[in-house]
């Protein structure tokens, strides 16, 4: 499917590559701090959705199939949507070894080519992050979504910033790298209103950057670290990646 953006913009280009998707899983969610990346997500998404059986879903963006998977395993009616028809030979290939039915389709987050409230929910994680109109796909997760809508999105209030600043840095000087942008709760929360929703609820997972917690490697280390942090309050200021539930206003 034609992309609605540049085709040759990065979230479209790198993510097509084959060696990306056949690795995309072990960069992001191998190792101890991975595996607990992957555990929260999963948590969060399953407390977001409340019940998930008997449910229809659509999962935007979703690469490898992680969410989609988590879905399914649940009983929910699982669609995932990817721009890149490699990602989804990845997801598929996980579907079928785990016997789960889940209906994947090349398509772009800036379109969905679906009616209006068709699915009970709308999830996309790692995408908003990366795609080239934001403001458009988080429009577009919100007009098939019935009442719920869960995205994350890394705060420019936490060390994520840097991090953003120093990839756009090196995308200029030529090196291929992920030049993702960072969001203000107020822009989330303002476009997601114009929408027609309203932010029900909030998960915040790290003070310190994900890569320093990766480089020590030590899931307990991590727990610990990050537990003191909260409960000195710089959780609630500073934590990134940020998950919300959003749901449709009644009025």
């Amino acid at each position: 499917m034609k992309p609605a953006h540049d085709a040759d913009h990065y979230s479209y280009a790198l993510y097509a590559d084959p060696g990306m998707a056949e690795s995309f899983d072990a960069k992001r969610f191998g190792g101890p701090i991975g595996e607990l990346l992957l555990e929260t997500q999963d948590r969060v998404l399953r407390e977001f959705l409340g019940t998930i059986a008997g449910r229809r879903v659509i999962d935007v963006g979703t690469g490898t199939g992680r969410a989609a998977l988590t879905l399914a395993r649940g009983g929910a009616d699982v669609v995932g949507i990817d721009a890149s028809a490699e990602m989804l030979r990845v997801a598929r290939t996980r579907a079928d070894a785990e016997r789960l039915e889940i209906d994947f389709r090349e398509g772009d987050a800036h379109g969905l080519a679906f009616p209006d409230r068709s699915f009970d929910a709308a999830v996309s994680f790692r995408v908003l992050m990366h795609t080239p109109g934001w403001r458009q796909c988080l429009g577009e997760l919100c007009r098939v979504a019935r009442d719920r809508v869960i995205v994350d999105y890394p705060a420019a209030c936490s060390a994520a910033l840097l991090q953003s600043i120093g990839r756009r840095i090196l995308a200029r000087l030529g090196r291929r790298t992920e030049p993702y942008r960072v969001f203000t709760a107020r822009g989330i929360r303002r476009t997601l209103e114009a929408n027609g929703f309203r932010i029900a609820a909030v998960h915040r997972q790290f003070v310190l950057p994900i890569a320093l917690h990766k480089d020590v490697g030590s899931r307990a280390f991590t727990e610990g670290l990050e537990a003191g942090l909260d409960a000195a309050g710089l959780l609630a200021l500073l934590g990134s990646p940020v998950t919300v539930l959003a749901e449709r206003c009644r009025s």
